[in-house]
């Protein structure tokens, strides 16, 4: 079957250890179903693969891809939770979760076999490409906002680094969760497009805000550290996700932290069950992921190019 896959891992320049062609098709396995994939999307999980993050080179060759949606062996329209083991169903009893591609095959392919309890149903009202954007960076989204920052209608919010997956869902959800959001960017346009989406503001990146905020949505990491834990009123909660502008900020305002008691959480994905009620909230307020483009998955290299050169709103989608 045709995949787009992990042939090689350089640090430096990952795509050059990214291949597109054929791959062997998944074998059936006791307590795992395999799924006609119809679109998948792509994460900074996928670049960091090709780094060698979360994988070695024993692994290789690896099909890339966390998120899918597609046909299941019965003709039901799923969607895929992309955490395995996460309750060892369809794995062994000691086996540590692991995110899709780190252990086992992706969805980059035409095919791919998970475990049956990673299988949900896609929704009537979104599109095989718009539920393939779902299971990690709008999950990760939807985990950070009402799970690990704990706000509530009419708290505020500030999401850094709007375009990317994980900030552009933060934003949608956030404001159709009844929340005051706020948005910082680099760029004009992306700002503009933040408002569009229901942000009250944004601002350049660094930028001072009009007041202090209950909670920051934080994945841009060393770049935005210091102006999120300045932006956080006394008490209130930093969640980060990821760091992709580095791990390391020149300062990180621990005499801050400490004096105004603030909150530092890490964030990693989300539950099936917290899948399940994202799902179930796109489907009541008619919530629709934000997408930048959509290749046919022949064209793959082309969005991992965007997606690395951070020229992107919202989501790429390959399409099988």
């Amino acid at each position: 079957m045709f995949a787009a896959y992990a042939a090689r891992i350089d640090r430096d320049q990952p795509l050059n250890g990214l291949e597109l062609g054929e791959r062997p098709a998944p074998t059936a396995r006791p307590g795992w179903t395999t799924v006609d994939v119809k679109a998948a999307s792509l994460n900074h999980h996928d670049l960091w693969t090709l780094r060698g993050v979360g994988i070695t080179e024993e692994s290789l060759p690896m099909i890339l891809g966390c998120d899918a949606a597609g046909i299941d062996e019965h003709g039901n329209e799923v969607v895929l939770h992309s955490v395995i083991g996460q309750t060892g169903h369809g794995v062994g009893p000691d086996e540590k979760p692991s995110i899709l591609t780190e252990r086992y095959q992706g969805t980059f392919a035409e095919r791919v076999t998970v475990p049956t309890w990673n299988v949900l149903a896609k929704p009537a009202g979104l599109s095989f490409e718009e539920a393939a954007c779902l299971p990690t960076a709008w999950l990760t989204a939807y985990r950070m906002l009402f799970t690990n920052a704990g706000v509530r209608p009419g708290d505020s919010v500030l999401v850094q680094g709007a375009g990317g997956g994980v900030a552009t869902a933060a934003i949608v959800l956030g404001a159709a969760a009844g929340l005051r959001v706020f948005a910082t960017s680099r760029d004009e346009a992306k700002r503009k497009r933040a408002v569009e989406l229901g942000a009250e503001a944004a601002f350049p990146t660094g930028e001072r805000l009009p007041g202090r905020v209950d909670a920051v949505i934080e994945t841009v990491g060393a770049a935005t550290w210091s102006h999120s834990i300045r932006s956080l009123r006394p008490g209130g909660t930093l969640v980060i996700s990821g760091a992709t502008s580095g791990f390391t900020p020149q300062s990180g305002e621990l005499n801050r932290i400490f004096f105004l008691e603030l909150k530092v959480v890490g964030s990693t994905m989300g539950s099936k069950e917290e899948l399940s009620g994202l799902l179930d909230f796109c489907a009541a307020k008619g919530i629709r992921p934000v997408i930048d483009s959509t290749l046919p998955l022949d064209r793959a290299r082309e969005g991992f190019a965007k997606m690395a050169e951070g020229e992107l709103f919202g989501k790429v989608v390959l399409t099988v």
